[in-house]
């Protein structure tokens, strides 16, 4: 009986750590996040912009955004947080979705811009011959988990 007590408490101790090791890693292992100078410029030659809100129907206490995203000509930036994970990226969507089944039924119609690796602001690239007048939307999504984080509409 007390191996079997042993087992059973170790095992939930693995388990525990394993989870945490998963929401850490991306925390601390995240590069520098852009400056505020550095986004103020998007944000000051901003074609669009959207906001990332936490109530969205597929986000949750563990998978949210909040902030501003600003799009200009060549790249994306956003100040704000999201919730930390792993392996996220950040799609160009002509549609608006907001949760996970939306996301996958139209995830063939949407652009793969790049990774998300900061959780309090980032900036990404707008690849060459891409138009962000073409869409609607940003998401982020998480790739191994197949989750939905967040999405913003922009204007």
């Amino acid at each position: 009986m007390k191996k079997l007590l042993l087992l059973i408490t170790h095992g939930m101790m693995l388990v525990l750590g394993f989870g945490l090791g998963i929401y850490a890693l991306p925390i601390l292992t995240q590069p520098d996040k852009p400056s505020m100078t550095e986004i103020g410029q998007v944000a000051t030659s901003a074609l669009f912009t959207g906001q990332f809100e936490r109530d969205l129907e597929g986000s949750d206490a563990l998978h949210y955004g909040s902030g501003t995203l600003y799009i200009n000509a060549n790249k994306i930036a956003f100040d704000g947080q999201i919730s930390p994970g792993p392996d996220y990226k950040l799609y160009l969507s002509p549609v608006f979705v907001e949760n996970k089944t939306d996301f996958l039924a139209n995830k063939d119609k949407m652009l793969n811009i790049g990774d998300v690796r900061t959780f309090n602001g980032f900036m990404l690239d707008i690849p060459e011959g891409i138009n962000p007048a073409d869409y609607q939307a940003v998401v982020i999504w998480c790739e191994p988990f197949n989750l939905f984080i967040t999405a913003a509409k922009y204007h």
